[in-house]
């Protein structure tokens, strides 16, 4: 479903002035994304880029057996196939909708005029290509480094700072994947941190409860991974970042 798009609310294109919004804005469409939808698979030409307002995509790295675990996630404070805009790209990763989002969207073609008309948008996508090489990364020796519970933490909190709400509708399948774990841990890990009051977990939905709770359970990685996006847009900005600390949002 499209709409005339309104007030845009992803940070990319937000921190554009005027003069680099006149570039894009009339080819931007907003179009709503549901929860489980596939945006690319690894070797799709990428040919158009979506600006996620408040949900998260997950770009998922797949072995041949079939096992999968989640590398990196975009939310509002980036874009999915932002490279594209330079040159043709093929994706490296599947690219899945994990939470329902609101997206901005343009083609590959429209921005790439866009990136040789205006060194703010090519700025930005040097900035966001390097945030997102540092988050998978960090995803990297977090997966190899850190328990399951701090991982899942981790994860919680990234999400919460790009969504409305407290409540995270997630799929044991998902988590399973995301974690690279067996259905039965992440059972387990979810109910350890449901008697440690930090959520509260039912089969598919996860409500955080008291995010200090995640924050001292999680481990490094989320205020590693948050400090690279910070860089993103120029001090300047008007707008808050999305990952800083919002502390305890229980009703």
């Amino acid at each position: 479903m499209q709409r005339p798009l309104p007030t845009v609310q992803n940070r990319l294109i937000d921190s554009l002035p005027a003069e680099d919004m006149g570039l894009i804005g009339a080819q931007l469409t907003l179009i709503d994304l549901e929860r489980g939808r596939l945006l690319y698979d690894p070797g799709d030409r990428i040919d158009t880029i979506y600006f996620p307002h408040d949900g998260v995509i997950s770009l998922m790295t797949l072995m041949e057996n079939g096992a999968a675990i989640e590398s990196a996630t975009i939310g509002r404070e980036g874009a999915l196939g932002l490279m594209a805009a330079v040159a043709p790209r093929q994706s490296l990763s599947r690219a899945i909708v994990q939470t329902p989002t609101r997206a901005a969207r343009i083609s590959a073609g429209h921005l790439h005029e866009a990136w040789e008309k205006s060194p703010r948008i090519r700025d930005l996508v040097d900035r966001h290509t390097e945030a997102l090489f540092g988050h998978a990364i960090q995803s990297v020796a977090c997966n190899a480094l850190h328990s399951v519970e701090a991982r899942f933490c981790r994860w919680l909190l990234t999400c919460h700072d790009r969504i409305s709400t407290n409540t995270v509708a997630l799929t044991q399948e998902f988590l399973a994947d995301m974690l690279g774990v067996q259905r039965t841990t992440v059972t387990a890990v979810a109910r350890a941190l449901q008697e440690k009051g930090a959520i509260r977990y039912r089969r598919g939905v996860v409500d955080i409860i008291d995010r200090t709770v995640l924050e001292q359970l999680g481990c490094e990685c989320y205020g590693v991974i948050r400090r690279t996006y910070e860089r993103l847009l120029p001090e300047e900005s008007p707008l808050p970042s999305p990952f800083t600390g919002k502390g305890d949002r229980s009703p």
